[in-house]
């Protein structure tokens, strides 16, 4: 082998981010909405303050590879943890707060932590639980309200102060971990994937490719998406290296605080799970903000209802793209940014696409034996994925084996891919309805149900049938002061898909559950269904046969 003259060695490192955040981009900011108000901070005076950190976090004894947790929403100080951790050797832990309390115990057990920086507001949540977690020597807390409950807690700006605004940063290892995110849990205990320096650094670089992310220096970035999940997609790493502002909502998630940020600080690009970008669109139908700054929106975690990026697009002239990801893979895997020259019904098509895989991402379908199939947007089967920011492995996980074979990553989903590489996500597999040996997907049942403009949010599930195994129940939340019965959402589902795909069965309700992360808990309302807790209407009692999969209208 001839090897090339170049320097090959350079690590890849979050060190490298806080480089470019301390020096060329040093005049950028961060701005953090708190409780009492608006606060901004420059990159050079943040730089300062990471180091300060590192320094604390020093003298409690934190060494190279020990997990320090966060139980912190999208603040400066949550920042902070982010770069000074990794680049002092040790490992973030983002702690999903919306988890239920024994989860939360589980995964701060399992990754054993040894420090926990938490937000005031979040002690009450925290101290419960501290009997249970023996591992846990530190608590040091954001903020100046109550710690009670947590021994020998150190106040977060204590720990700062008297460290220097510099720190021996060691040198690490690409290859070594820098994050630790878990899945959210939906069946079993959740899953540790550990992100490493190099995943990390990789994964900001392609966010900042005018396909994926696009983040310039000129940005003001705001991650809706709480940094507790995927490490907000990746967008407090790749804003440091673009040299983009960050805007931090702290707790303030609703619509109503969102749009005041975006108008008052000019927020360029944002992210927000679906549950968010609809909160957001009813508000700023209801108030007209100015939101001409926001250039783009990136919208992931379920499947995104063209109504709502159309809403988006011609009533506020914003750009909502649909994006697909996991906790698995670092986050964001394929943006959905239509082929050049398309217009009209064809721009959409491609916009209620999940994307095409970023840069070193590479995809296939197989089926039920691991066949590959082609790339013909027909062929469906389960969608697997490698590349540099996927996991190779679970953190000390013997179920691993299950979602990781011969070097790529099993996502669960079931999937088609066209001749140009545009995934279209058809189901979960577990969520997939299998009705008479056909399958029916219940993601794209619930975005044309979703459809209807009485419709605020639809999720369907399986409900058993002595005949054909399984049919859809649709369950569905109806805009507030309206009416709109079965009847009708079957006469608006007729125009778009198959006959025999129609749900006999409905359920009206106040709420869809969500899960920790905002996606739709279809768990949850499989146990109300078991339960007989859930309202259902049987409208028809025989269905078309899935032999005429054809039949439509």
């Amino acid at each position: 082998m001839l090897t090339g003259l170049m320097q090959n060695d350079f690590p890849l490192t979050v060190q490298h981010l806080l480089y470019r955040m301390s020096t060329v981009h040093h005049s950028s900011e961060v701005v953090t909405l708190y409780p009492e108000g608006v606060r901004r901070t420059s990159y050079g005076e943040l730089a300062g303050r990471i180091a300060r950190l590192a320094g604390g976090l020093k003298s409690l004894g934190v060494e190279p590879g020990d997990r320090v947790a966060t139980l912190c929403w999208n603040t400066q100080e949550h920042l902070e943890a982010y770069y000074a951790a990794p680049c002092m050797g040790a490992v973030l832990h983002t702690l999903n707060l919306r988890l239920h309390p024994d989860q939360l115990v589980y995964i701060i057990n399992h990754a054993r932590d040894r420090v926990i920086l938490v937000d005031d507001s979040l002690v009450p949540l925290l101290a419960p639980l501290v009997p249970r977690l023996p591992l846990v020597e530190r608590f040091v807390v954001v903020g100046s309200g109550e710690a009670d409950g947590l021994p020998g807690a150190v106040r977060y700006e204590d720990l700062l102060a008297g460290q220097p605004e510099k720190f021996d940063w060691p040198t690490i290892d690409e290859r070594s971990a820098s994050s630790l995110c878990y899945t959210s849990g939906t069946t079993g205990n959740p899953k540790g994937v550990l992100y490493s320096h190099r995943s990390t650094a990789v994964y900001s670089l392609l966010a900042c490719l005018p396909d994926s992310f696009g983040l310039r220096a000129a940005d003001r970035v705001m991650p809706a998406a709480p940094m507790f999940h995927a490490n907000a997609w990746g967008l407090p790493y790749a804003a440091a290296l673009a040299g983009a502002s960050l805007v931090l909502p702290g707790q303030f998630l609703r619509g109503e605080s969102l749009a005041g940020l975006i108008e008052q600080e000019r927020v360029s690009v944002s992210g927000a799970v679906p549950t968010i970008m609809t909160d957001l669109l009813r508000y700023a139908d209801a108030h007209r903000p100015d939101l001409s700054s926001l250039r783009l929106v990136l919208c992931g975690g379920a499947a995104v209802p063209r109504p709502l990026m159309q809403g988006f697009e011609d009533r506020h002239g914003v750009t909502v793209l649909q994006v697909w990801g996991m906790t698995e893979c670092t986050a964001v895997v394929a943006v959905s940014v239509p082929p050049p020259n398309t217009d009209g019904e064809e721009h959409w098509h491609y916009r209620e696409q999940s994307g095409r895989p970023l840069p070193f991402v590479e995809a296939r379908i197989v089926n039920d034996v691991d066949t590959v199939l082609p790339w013909d947007g027909e062929s469906t089967g389960e969608l697997q994925v490698r590349g540099p920011s996927i996991a190779a492995d679970y953190l000390d996980d013997p179920t691993s084996g299950q979602r990781f074979s011969g070097g790529w990553l099993r996502t669960g989903d079931v999937a088609a891919v066209d001749p140009d590489g545009f995934v279209r996500l058809r189901d979960r597999r577990k969520d997939v309805i299998k009705s008479g040996g056909e399958w029916i997907s219940s993601v794209e049942l619930e975005n044309a149900i979703a459809a209807h403009p009485r419709v605020r949010e639809a999720a369907v599930i399986a409900i058993p049938d002595q005949r054909w195994g399984e049919r859809p129940l649709a369950c569905v939340v109806r805009e507030p002061g309206v009416d709109v019965g079965s009847d009708e959402l079957r006469r608006h589902l007729g125009d778009s898909v198959a006959r025999w795909w129609l749900p006999e069965a409905f359920a009206f309700v106040d709420e869809i559950p969500k899960t920790s992360v905002g996606k739709l808990n279809k768990k949850e309302l499989r146990r109300r269904l078991a339960a007989a807790t859930l309202p259902v209407e049987q409208v028809v009692k025989q269905s078309p046969s899935p032999l005429v999969a054809g039949d439509r209208g």
